[in-house]
């Protein structure tokens, strides 16, 4: 089959929410182009940003850590850093840390590392021990780690005078944690998860979504074809967190109707102005313990913290 776009390669790639069959170059092309695209759209990065990437070394951030690089080329003014999040988990941290530097370094993009350890006392490994050993706390290793490594990314991006994080939220993070509200029964909260994140504290750095438009499969189809190394094992605390159903269900949906997951995002960006009027979110303050922004007089790192003793 021949490309659909150039007309001349053969197509190694059948995008079936769009019918399009693409070979290699296309293919990367467009994944490209849609990310520049979507960055313009939402107004994401400005020519003269201190970006910091969140590179955890898997497939989604080192994608998006080459794709940005690529970009910040034409904008001289821009700066990009990469930091990762070190949350302490025997047997699979320890190779992502690897390859994310060596991406870094390849690039020649400054690499900076910040730990659970370091700034909370503990690993997530020995966080999820004590959850275990206290019978009365629900939350799964999933929540833990993803409150703490967004309020670690905050500190250590603004350490850096970073004035945006860009994370690689995918189409498929994005549609799992609009179905997880809904099914949590916290369906405001859909408000806050733009690709885009609101400047609501000096405190905190502002999160932009690149890759809020691109599929999940595709990113790792682009740094399979462009030869970018990337960590595959997944995360030992993964299957336990209910995104994972959620994940797995859509799937199944998207191979049956392509293209659901599109359907999902772009219907909540229609619906997420009146969802905003209903949340009407009050201004952070900062934490009583740490002085973080926050919604409540501590904040959910810390609330975590002392409720593991």
């Amino acid at each position: 089959m021949q490309c659909s776009i150039c007309k001349r390669r053969e197509a190694f790639f059948y995008r079936q929410y769009s019918g399009e069959k693409l070979c290699k170059k296309c293919f990367t092309e467009s994944i490209e182009a849609k990310v520049k695209a979507t960055i313009a759209k939402y107004g994401m990065l400005q020519f003269d940003d201190r970006i910091v990437i969140a590179v955890s070394g898997g497939k989604d951030s080192v994608s998006l850590l080459h794709i940005l690089a690529k970009i910040e080329r034409d904008y001289p003014k821009a700066s990009l850093m990469a930091v990762t999040v070190d949350e302490g988990i025997r047997g699979y941290r320890d190779e992502a840390l690897k390859i994310a530097r060596e991406n870094c370094k390849k690039l020649g993009i400054p690499h900076h590392m910040v730990s659970f350890k370091e700034l909370y006392g503990y690993r997530l490994d020995e966080i999820v021990k004590k959850v275990k050993e206290k019978r009365d706390l629900k939350l799964t290793p999933c929540a833990y780690c993803s409150v703490m490594r967004r309020k670690a990314l905050n500190i250590t991006a603004r350490k850096l005078e970073a004035n945006k994080i860009a994370t690689a939220h995918t189409l498929d993070d994005e549609t799992q944690t609009i179905l997880l509200n809904i099914f949590h029964g916290d369906i405001l909260r859909i408000a806050r998860g733009k690709p885009v994140a609101d400047e609501t504290h000096p405190k905190l750095v502002q999160k932009v979504k690149p890759f809020c438009e691109i599929p999940e499969k595709e990113t790792a189809l682009y740094a399979y074809v462009k030869k970018i190394k990337f960590q595959s094992m997944p995360c030992p605390y993964a299957s336990e967190a209910l995104r994972n159903d959620i994940r797995i269900m859509l799937n199944r949906m998207e191979e049956k109707h392509a293209g659901i997951k599109f359907t999902i995002f772009n219907s909540i960006e229609k619906v997420r102005p009146a969802l905003e009027k209903l949340a009407r979110r009050e201004g952070l303050k900062e934490c009583s313990e740490c002085g973080e922004p926050t919604t409540d007089r501590i904040c959910k790192a810390c609330q975590m913290l002392k409720e593991i003793g």
